[in-house]
């Protein structure tokens, strides 16, 4: 069997539909508008992905307002902030460029999610013309940060919080595999800046990396050892106006602990990475032949969706050798650094528009895939 490879997410939105976000959140146009920009996006982003050769396809969360937020507003600005939210929460991330994204903050319960992963998946798959497809949804992990980080909700403890947060994933992953989806990813970009102990954002030095790998957990316990073959979990050191938010953060902080997730398989960053060796043989000590019942698979990067150089398909085969030495050949797989824009509103500065990175990303998508095939010779499997 070839190494198997599989997209993040995301893809970076067109300028017309991030006009369409920024004309609907002035209400210069009205939400069936902003529908039809979605769906000619998501269809061009469905035909363009099946002709790079991908085994599976995606609609590059063109209908979310980002990764993170999807469940909880209807666009990046806030507009159709869910119930039970304000907008002045704490930072997610403070990028390397300067900017910061910033989540909401809990102001009562019950939790719920006002959007699911699975309701803009079902929309989308018309488009998908039969092609098998994946979906990506985010960690509870991220959204536990909704919560203050040192005080409370009044009549909402936070241990009612996370019952409920558990619940509200678990539900995402199921529906999207009842709508069709044959994998699904968690988005876990959090992990590695769990370690950054950034003081202009406290939460990244409150040692919650143990917390955020038992969410996950918790919500994979749901999933039987069959089902979790096909759950995956995502991480990077963030992805977002072509900038990072924890690539300063040694591998090492990580990796043990990632692992600890009872996940089938992991798309982890590594094109970008500087000692793509030293990570290789860290993952090929950590990874578990049995978790719980499940083989886990590392998906290795082999494209860096924050450069526009389009990685050669000889890149990509030599990176995937090379990864062969470390990690058994059954525990291998490729993918991309990250979604190749998270955020629904991203000009990808160093691409010059998003429409070129636009093409530029399914060109390295098309580079991958023909890269994985040629390894898989070479490796002979």
């Amino acid at each position: 069997m070839p190494i198997p490879t599989e997209v993040v997410g995301s893809l970076p939105r067109p300028t017309y539909l991030q006009e369409a976000y920024a004309n609907y959140d002035a209400g210069k146009i009205q939400r069936e508008d902003l529908v039809k920009a979605q769906d000619k996006a998501v269809e061009d982003s469905l035909k363009r992905m099946q002709e790079t050769g991908s085994p599976l396809i995606t609609d590059g969360e063109q209908r979310a307002s980002s990764f993170a937020t999807y469940p909880i507003t209807d666009t990046l600005a806030g507009t159709g902030l869910a119930d039970g939210l304000a907008g002045d929460g704490q930072y997610f991330a403070i990028f390397d460029d300067g900017h910061h994204r910033q989540l909401p903050r809990l102001t009562n319960g019950p939790f719920r999610y006002k959007n699911y992963a699975y309701e803009n998946l079902k929309l989308s798959l018309p488009f998908a013309k039969g092609h098998p497809v994946k979906q990506a949804v985010i960690a509870p992990s991220m959204l536990y940060l909704l919560y203050p980080l040192n005080g409370s909700v009044e009549g909402y403890p936070k241990e009612e919080f996370v019952k409920d947060l558990i619940n509200e994933c678990e539900k995402d992953i199921r529906g999207c595999f009842a709508a069709g989806a044959q994998r699904v990813s968690i988005d876990f970009t959090e992990g590695r800046l769990a370690s950054k102990n950034d003081a202009r954002n406290p939460w990244t030095g409150a040692n919650l990396l143990q917390t955020f790998i038992d969410l996950n957990n918790a919500v994979l316990a749901r999933f039987t050892a069959a089902e979790r073959t096909n759950i995956g979990v995502h991480t990077c050191p963030g992805g977002d106006c072509d900038s990072v938010h924890s690539h300063e953060v040694d591998y090492h902080s990580l990796l043990p602990s990632l692992f600890q997730i009872n996940a089938g398989y992991f798309l982890i960053q590594l094109a970008s990475e500087s000692d793509k060796e030293k990570v290789y043989k860290e993952i090929g000590r950590t990874i578990r032949q049995d978790a719980q019942g499940v083989k886990q698979v590392a998906f290795v990067g082999v494209t860096n969706p924050l450069d526009p150089r389009v990685e050669t398909v000889e890149e990509v085969a030599e990176a995937l050798v090379k990864a062969a030495e470390s990690i058994p050949k059954d525990q291998l797989g490729a993918t991309d650094d990250c979604g190749f824009s998270p955020f629904s509103i991203d000009v990808k500065p160093k691409h010059g528009s998003p429409d070129f990175a636009r093409d530029v990303a399914f060109q390295k998508i098309a580079n991958r895939v023909k890269g994985v095939k040629l390894a898989s010779e070479k490796l002979g499997i």
